[in-house]
């Protein structure tokens, strides 16, 4: 195992191991979008990381570099919301983005069902059906975040704006701010 400095400026290792680190589903649909070299590039840690916190301390970068990928419901209907790791999202400017009258979030069946991943493994494209999606204008703070790739276990790094063009994402504010 080898121990690289990333683009992110953080430390991540390198391990053949690793080939194998994303979820099969997600390492399929990134060959079908042309971006298979990102499935080599993922990173697998022995422990979860289901948080952003828990992500962040095992890569070794700012939280903030974090993509979460977090779906809710509007309206009933499923949305993605792509917002960084220091932040929460303030489901009225989801709510009011999206015209919906009522935003929540999503149950744990309906995620699995949607995106086809677990909860703390929801990578931000990939999913088993389509579904609207929003991404945060935060992500775009930084050269490289990292995303779940498929499983708690496994994220990826991506420029974001590469991310954000390949989700298929609206840039939006949607993320709470301090008064």
């Amino acid at each position: 195992m080898t121990t690289t400095d990333d683009a992110s400026g953080s430390a991540a290792t390198s391990d053949p191991a690793d080939a194998g680190a994303a979820h099969p589903r997600f390492a399929a649909a990134l060959g079908e979008l042309g971006l298979g070299d990102l499935a080599g590039r993922a990173r697998r840690f022995p422990e979860a990381t289901r948080t952003a916190t828990e992500a962040a301390a095992a890569i070794g970068c700012e939280l903030s570099q974090i993509c979460k990928s977090l779906i809710f419901a509007a309206d009933g209907v499923p949305v993605l919301v792509l917002m960084d790791g220091a932040s929460r999202v303030d489901l009225d400017r989801v709510r009011e983005e999206l015209g919906a009258g009522k935003v929540t979030r999503a149950k744990a069946d309906v995620v699995r069902e949607t995106t086809g991943y677990a909860i703390g493994g929801v990578p931000p494209f990939g999913h088993r059906t389509r579904t609207r999606v929003l991404a945060d204008r935060s992500l775009l703070a930084h050269d490289v975040v990292w995303a779940a790739a498929g499983t708690p276990y496994a994220v990826f790094p991506m420029e974001p704006k590469d991310l954000v063009a390949t989700a298929g994402a609206s840039l939006v504010d949607v993320r709470e701010r301090s008064e």
